[in-house]
């Protein structure tokens, strides 16, 4: 078959065949499609994100039947998707055959048709986890000890209510968090030790209520600080008055702990926030992005080059577009969620990971190369459908399989048109938009993610006869006691049952801290209020001179651009109605201090 090739002289406007928004695709993006041989996308970037994050079910686990031997195990599939599950165990190991579902290609109808119909048959693992220790109730997760309720989460132990995590030990409710010990209720942490409530913070330790500190101690709701210790609210203070203050600070007290969250919300309020949380970067625009070059829009990336429109990418990763929950190790991939571990070439796929090369159009493949429209296979090559062909015999087929999706199109409940270049519609997608990813960060009512062509599960919520409100939990830790393990306690948000465990009991009184009153799913709600999602808008620099535009803050020194307004325009993601105030880097640094 002829390869197409593309100009790439200039940019494109297209428009978006979901949203109908304008898009442009620059000449370096033409490069990297005419590179990996396939054609521009039809979709936008966001709505390209999106298509793929309703494959990402993150923290969702449901009761489901293991279709081998018809007991009751807890998967990340709802018992109502389209699919079959197997306990994890007994799907890795060799006492099955997916290649025995493998079945000869159709040329009178559309691939994706076939697809579909190879997914609901062929049965999944229950749970995407690797080498857990007493830690069952996990997803997405890999190397934990004594963790619970952990998701997105990898070398960590004696932890709970962990959103990716990395090397975590002894801590609680933490999302995006890095080498982290004995630490509650934080957002973006790195190498951090005994840190509370705070969020955007790095190489610190025993801080509470703090925001954008690198390289601190003993602060207590502080912001923009760097290399100071004993500070209170961003005043110095000696050792010993420092010491004095947390001691008759009341932790352990929900009343108090709640009114000083709400002050420390307010003080950080009053101080200039970066446009983008990026460090170490060079020619790149995105959000939450370290140690990396030429990031093009990407959102949560570490130490990576040349990736464009990503998400969630873990170290090292090269020369790839449109990659969500990628990790250890890509290179050249292009419209894939949830794959990694030393994987090259995976296009057009949902979580195949580990030492994976040149799969198309795949779901749960593992060390696998030149597959095309598989699912579950482990060590295989050169199948399509899941049926083995011979290396000459495969390519040939392949070629003519790429042609045939061009000339018959599939063509979803919408009307949208999916040829050979397009990710999987999202109603392939075994869980409902409101059980992944996507509703995290753009939220939608039942009735919206319907019109627009996602499947949506009201939830089924076990009704558990509650025993407490958590209205009538003590108000001090120290008035908690033993029984309070038997208790099912009403959620002061949702209403629902949760529990407290006996791990997570003795964490709140050793570290003095009191009983949390909502369930762990409306706890992370709440962590990720302060969390930008991953959209753009084109900004200006609010620094006006001596002070902000809003005159909230007085600026501490002069400013290259003097006493006029700041000129610098950026790509960020604090959206229009936010309450921060967003400096541009230049600004942002004459002012940490």
């Amino acid at each position: 078959m002829e390869q197409e090739t593309h100009s790439t002289s200039s940019e494109q406007a297209k428009t978006c065949q979901n949203c109908k928004k304008e898009f442009t695709i620059e000449p370096e993006d033409f490069l990297f499609y005419d590179k990996i041989k396939v054609p521009p996308p039809t979709w936008c970037p966001q709505c390209r994100m999106i298509r793929r994050l309703v494959f990402y079910s993150q923290r969702k686990l449901f009761r489901q039947k293991d279709a081998a031997t018809g007991k009751q195990i807890f998967s990340n599939y709802h018992p109502q998707a389209s699919v079959k599950v197997y306990d994890r165990d007994y799907w890795w190991s060799d006492q099955w055959d997916p290649v025995d579902y493998g079945k000869d290609y159709d040329f009178s109808r559309p691939f994706f048709e076939q697809f579909r119909e190879l997914q609901e048959v062929v049965p999944l693992p229950n749970l995407n986890v690797h080498q857990l220790v007493n830690s069952d109730y996990a997803n997405n997760a890999g190397f934990l000890k004594n963790c619970y309720l952990c998701f997105d989460t990898g070398e960590s132990e004696n932890s709970a209510y962990l959103v990716r995590g990395i090397k975590v030990k002894e801590s609680l409710d933490l999302y995006e968090a890095l080498d982290t010990e004995l630490s509650y209720e934080n957002n973006m942490v790195d190498k951090v030790y005994r840190a509370f409530f705070s969020m955007n913070c790095e190489k610190s330790s025993d801080i509470w209520f703090s925001r954008n500190l690198s390289g601190c101690s003993n602060c207590f709701g502080c912001v923009n600080l760097r290399g100071k210790s004993y500070y209170i609210f961003n005043e110095p203070h000696t050792k010993e008055s420092y010491e004095e203050f947390i001691k008759n600070f009341n932790s352990g007290s929900y009343r108090d702990l709640r009114a000083m969250r709400t002050k420390a919300s307010d003080f950080w309020k009053k101080f200039p926030v970066k446009y983008s949380l990026s460090v170490n970067t060079e020619n790149s625009i995105g959000e939450h992005i370290e140690r990396s070059k030429n990031l093009k829009y990407c959102y949560s990336v570490h130490e990576s080059e040349n990736i464009a429109f990503s998400q969630f990418v873990d170290p090292p990763a090269t020369d790839s577009y449109d990659l969500s929950d990628c990790f250890r190790g890509v290179s050249n991939m292009y419209e894939t969620v949830c794959g990694g571990f030393d994987s090259y070439g995976v296009k057009f796929s949902w979580q195949c990971w580990l030492s994976n090369n040149n799969i198309e159009y795949s779901a749960v493949c593992h060390s696998s190369s030149d597959l095309f429209g598989c699912v579950s296979l482990q060590k295989k090559q050169y199948c399509i459908l899941n049926k083995q062909y011979s290396k000459d015999a495969y390519f040939e087929m392949r070629e003519k399989i790429i042609q045939h999706m061009k000339d018959m199109p599939y063509v979803d409940s919408k009307g949208w048109v999916y040829k050979y270049g397009e990710f999987f519609p999202p109603e392939f997608s075994p869980s409902a938009y409101n059980e992944t990813i996507a509703q995290d960060f753009f939220p939608l009512s039942k009735e919206q993610a319907e019109q627009q062509g996602f499947l949506w599960r009201d939830p089924e919520t076990q009704e558990y006869q509650t025993t407490i409100a958590a209205k009538e939990l003590p108000d001090h830790s120290k008035d908690v006691g033993e029984s309070i393990l038997e208790e099912l306690i009403k959620c002061l948000s949702c209403e629902r049952a949760y529990r407290i465990i006996a791990s997570e009991l003795a964490f709140y009184r050793t570290l003095k801290l009191p009983l949390p009153r909502l369930c762990p799913d409306c706890r992370f709600q709440e962590r990720l209020k302060c969390v930008n999602s991953p959209q753009w808008r084109h900004a200006q620099c609010q620094c006006a001179g001596t002070n902000d535009e809003r005159g909230i803050y007085q600026n501490t020194t002069a400013h290259t651009h003097g006493t006029q307004h700041c000129s610098r325009e950026f790509e960020t993601s604090f959206a229009k109605d936010r309450q921060e105030i967003i400096y541009c880097e230049d600004c942002y640094q004459t002012e940490v201090v």
